[in-house]
């Protein structure tokens, strides 16, 4: 990535934290030189040389920029380290604000509430499918049945919960569709029970023209199941993750899954039953 796309880039992961344009320019500009006066940033910036005094005003009541009061004043922005980590706990108050707010809200209805014992929801792309798997292996009580179809799924992040859910005595179970990742995942799970599972078969469809791939299966205390796959999409030039997630012991998703999964781990104990 070249200077002007990092910089681009920078000012728009800015805007994303709380920033408004000018404040994200001023403050990229700043970081480009050591100091600098309110001309020095809108010839730096191209931000309006009357809106650079409110960028400033924003970025110092934030921590992001000190002043020197000479004629004419000077300023310059904080280091690197120190304005992400300002950001970043800004980011999680303002998070942890917006928990408290949604869990004090008065529901719309008059109907009580009561949990759902069946039921199927559809979830797609990559960061909704790894909160939900997150939060999936972190409600496990008992036992937690992850087979891995795809490399790009085992993650550091997915290491970690894995790890958490066997210090508290839940039983891991990780199975893969080839050797070669099973070895990554015994090198990083050391203590964790891994093998090569008997659905590779349905890692890829055998119909002409489906590119589906089953990146994941997972399967909680039992009763709770999550499906994903990976779609091609040629006009963006990667993959998309879709998922299907249910919840519920007779629910009929997690029952097949369920059974599907059992021929997986008989195979891994027979091998010679696994084509009867």
């Amino acid at each position: 990535m070249d200077a002007v796309s990092n910089q681009g880039r920078a000012i728009e992961l800015l805007q994303q934290l709380g920033l408004k344009e000018y404040e994200a320019k001023a403050f990229v500009a700043l970081t480009r030189r050591q100091r600098g006066t309110a001309k020095d940033i809108s010839e730096t910036s191209e931000v309006p040389r009357t809106r650079v005094y409110d960028a400033i005003r924003v970025l110092k009541s934030k921590g992001l920029v000190e002043t020197q009061h000479s004629n004419p004043q000077v300023f310059r922005a904080v280091s690197i380290d120190e304005a992400v980590n300002t950001l970043q706990s800004e980011y999680v108050e303002r998070t942890e604000s917006l928990r408290s707010a949604l869990s004090g809200l008065e529901p719309a209805d008059d109907e009580e509430s009561t949990e759902a014992t069946h039921e199927v929801w559809s979830i797609s792309g990559d960061q909704g499918i790894a909160s939900r798997t997150r939060q999936s292996i972190e409600e496990a009580a008992e036992e937690v049945i992850l087979v891995i179809g795809h490399e790009s799924v085992f993650t550091d992040q997915l290491v970690e919960q894995l790890r958490s859910a066997q210090e508290r005595d839940v039983h891991v179970i990780v199975g893969t569709v080839d050797e070669e990742l099973q070895a990554a995942i015994q090198s990083a799970l050391p203590d964790v029970e891994v093998f090569v599972s008997g659905l590779d078969r349905l890692s890829r469809s055998p119909l002409p023209g489906d590119d589906t791939e089953i990146s994941r299966l997972l399967l909680v205390d039992r009763e709770a199941i999550l499906v994903s796959s990976f779609t091609d999409t040629s006009e963006e030039g990667r993959e998309h993750e879709q998922a299907v997630f249910g919840r519920g012991f007779d629910n009929g998703l997690v029952a097949i899954t369920r059974r599907l999964m059992a021929t997986g781990l008989r195979s891994r104990n027979n091998p010679e039953t696994s084509e009867t």
